[in-house]
């Protein structure tokens, strides 16, 4: 999970840099830190003297640099109080890569660059050398040696791009230990469905990417052929009031004599960073004006080395009476290659808008499964500037330097009430978020941005705790009708002028009563309006605002469970003549699939082992397409056993059954000789 993932989506990225000063030609600049932790509140906690004192993250990932002058110390008397090394045992914990040091700094930076709990003392575990190829049984060991050394919190911004069933129980042991986990989604999107383990746990807090900056911040987004490509606004730029449509020209490096001969008028200039002639300075605004003097809309640069990088139209060489005409852009050399080999006409799209709180477009998105929600947050993780190793700063990317901004947010709330559960801190972190919007005003999608961004302001000063802090519906052409019950705790004891409100689709009526502690959800469908919807259900309590989200899955077919004794029975249904069903069971615990088919003249059922919450998934066969059905089944009467759970792999797993075929076949030849 390390630096910007590669695949393309809305091409976006924050670089609101108009209102501070940026990079000279040595390369020093503010640290963004100083955008990223106030903007998502955390002077509120500070006023207070809140500073993750007494607290201890655990960092899993390629080690910390405790040399760094901003996370210095190893050992008790140390920033990075303890840890281990999985690479060279034996060794400390020294971050060869940066990664992890990049990670430490973010959650508890204390010097130049100061994190968002400045005070909290890191646990180092050093799983990975390179920040990619990464052991799942290391984590699991840095997991549980974490647990060991009585870790508040687990931070854990690596990962595998899938399932992982042992990593999912490693990290359920810790919260089982009242330890506080977040896990980042991974750098893969703009794809649905691409968070893989940990990020895939039930438990744990998943934590997508938003960008940077406060308001200020200024986005763009350029589309080809329906096709996203990422591109950085230039220092000077200003926002767009419509998107910006033409033709794609190529101008070499974007001097006077290249574009004379060109077509440029109305069009969107593509060119090359630099010049052709060595040590000539064509800066950025001589290009700009060269394009918008032959014409042009706009301009996008390709850098002439690997990489992206930020540029400025505003500088200290600039003729007095400049000012930019057209929004300029850069962009990564491989993609303008692409695009510079490719022009034939087409036509391109750039917009420029402010939203600091926008989603990155290589933020993984969800669904990881169809009865939770992944991921449920998101936080600031493009181009952060954070403790890199050997006393430096980096400006890195992803959804890894995302997740330390909420694990910095549970410690800071872990300070100031120490007696919370794991699971309510993670409701006043996910019930207090702030909507993550598009281009145009829309909010991203729960799969997409989880409930929202991190406001830790609002959660530091929250004084309700609403769990579940979200849900999915099931509903189907049988049972319309959704109930839920969310239990509310008020930290100062006081749970009166509650308020409630619905915003979901028109065709689902809603209803809600307190009884108590308990807040009655009742969501009736009053429309066959089958699929996935979402909503969300807004709680008020002394004038702070709670979101609860929403995901409806309303299918027309259904399974129903019952438990007789160690077994579940499932009954399939669907207003549609069916032939076949394949039925998936998943324990919430642990993971662990079971799977069994059924037909219309065939009985089917599993058996289970423990008591736990099961997850029922049926893929139904119906006129040769396949149409779901979801339950659910809460099982807590089951006298448990020894379940025989021996880790083969697939591959050795079908020798041995092959083996035991043909060794049962043999017997039956030499029985009948």
């Amino acid at each position: 999970m390390k630096f910007l993932g590669i695949f393309s989506f809305i091409a976006v990225i924050l670089m609101g840099l108009i209102l501070i000063q940026v990079m000279n030609f040595e390369n020093e600049f503010e640290t963004y830190l100083e955008r990223s932790v106030p903007f998502i509140g955390t002077d509120v906690p500070r006023f207070e003297g809140i500073d993750g004192s007494g607290i201890k993250i655990a960092v899993i990932d390629t080690g910390v640099d405790y040399n760094h002058p901003d996370l210095f110390g190893w050992g008790p008397d140390g920033k990075v109080v303890g840890g281990y090394n999985f690479i060279q045992e034996g060794q400390p914990p020294m971050d060869n890569n940066g990664h992890g040091t990049q990670v430490a700094g973010v959650a508890a930076a204390d010097g130049q660059a100061v994190g968002v709990a400045p005070k909290a003392k890191i646990l180092a575990y050093k799983v990975s050398e390179d920040g990619e190829g990464v052991a799942s049984d290391l984590i699991i060991r840095a997991i549980e040696k974490a647990i060991e050394d009585e870790a508040d919190i687990i931070n854990i911004s690596l990962g595998v791009n899938k399932t992982n069933t042992k990593i999912e129980r490693a990290v359920n042991q810790a919260l089982e230990k009242e330890i506080f986990v977040v896990t980042a989604a991974g750098n893969d999107g703009p794809s649905l469905e691409s968070i893989g383990s940990p990020g895939r746990n039930f438990g744990s807090v998943t934590v997508g990417a938003t960008y940077n900056n406060l308001t200020s911040s200024l986005v763009a987004t350029l589309e080809i052929d329906n096709k996203p490509y990422t591109v950085i606004p230039m220092v000077g730029n200003e926002n767009t009031e419509y998107a910006i449509t033409g033709k794609l020209v190529f101008g070499g490096y974007g001097k006077e004599d290249e574009l004379k001969d060109l077509d440029v008028k109305d069009s969107i200039l593509v060119v090359e960073r630099g010049s052709d002639v060595p040590g000539e300075l064509l800066y950025f605004s001589i290009k700009e004006s060269n394009a918008a003097d032959a014409g042009a809309k706009a301009m996008i640069v390709y850098n002439n080395v690997p990489g992206i990088f930020l540029g400025e139209l505003i500088h200290e060489f600039i003729e007095p009476d400049y000012s930019p005409r057209i929004p300029v852009v850069s962009m990564d050399r491989e993609e303008g290659l692409e695009i510079v080999e490719s022009i034939d006409g087409q036509h391109a799209t750039l917009n420029l808008f402010f939203n600091p709180d926008y989603l990155a477009h290589f933020s993984s998105r969800g669904p990881v499964s169809p009865f939770y929600i992944k991921p449920e947050i998101v936080a600031p993780g493009a181009y952060i500037n954070t403790t890199q190793s050997n006393a430096g700063y980096n400006f890195t990317s992803g959804t890894s330097y995302a997740a330390p901004h909420v694990s910095g947010a549970a410690a800071l709330l872990l300070q100031k009430n120490p007696d919370l559960h794991h699971h309510e801190i993670k409701s006043l972190l996910l019930t207090t978020v702030e909507p993550v919007t598009d281009a145009y005003g829309n909010e991203f999608s729960i799969n997409e941005a989880g409930g929202g961004r991190l406001n830790i302001a609002k959660a530091f000063d929250a004084k309700l705790i609403i769990e579940p802090p979200n849900f999915v519906g099931l509903a189907s052409s049988v049972d319309k009708v959704v109930e839920k019950q969310l239990q509310l705790k008020s930290l100062d004891g006081q749970l009166s002028g509650i308020d409630v409100a619905f915003d979901g689709p028109e065709f689902m009526k809603f209803s809600s009563q307190l009884d108590e502690n308990i807040l009655n959800i009742r969501i009736s469908l009053l429309e066959e309006n089958f699929g996935e919807h979402e909503g969300k259900i807004w709680i008020t309590h002394k004038e702070i605002q709670y979101v609860v989200p929403f995901i409806f899955h309303y299918t027309p077919g259904s399974v129903s469970v019952i438990q007789q004794n160690n077994k579940l029975l499932f009954d399939i249904y669907h207003p549609e003549e069916w032939s076949f069903a394949k039925i998936s069971i998943t324990n919430s615990k642990d993971g662990i699939v079971e799977t069994t088919t059924a037909t219309p003249n065939k009985n089917s059922f599993i058996e289970i082992y423990e008591n736990a919450e099961y997850w029922i998934d049926a893929k139904i066969r119906v006129n040769g397409n396949t149409s779901s059905a979801f339950n659910t089944i809460d099982v807590r009467t089951l006298e448990e056993r020894e379940r025989l759970d021996i880790d083969i792999p697939e591959k050795q797993m079908g020798i041995i059954v092959v083996s035991v075929v043909i060794i049962g076949i043999v017997g039956i030849i030499l029985k009948r000789r």
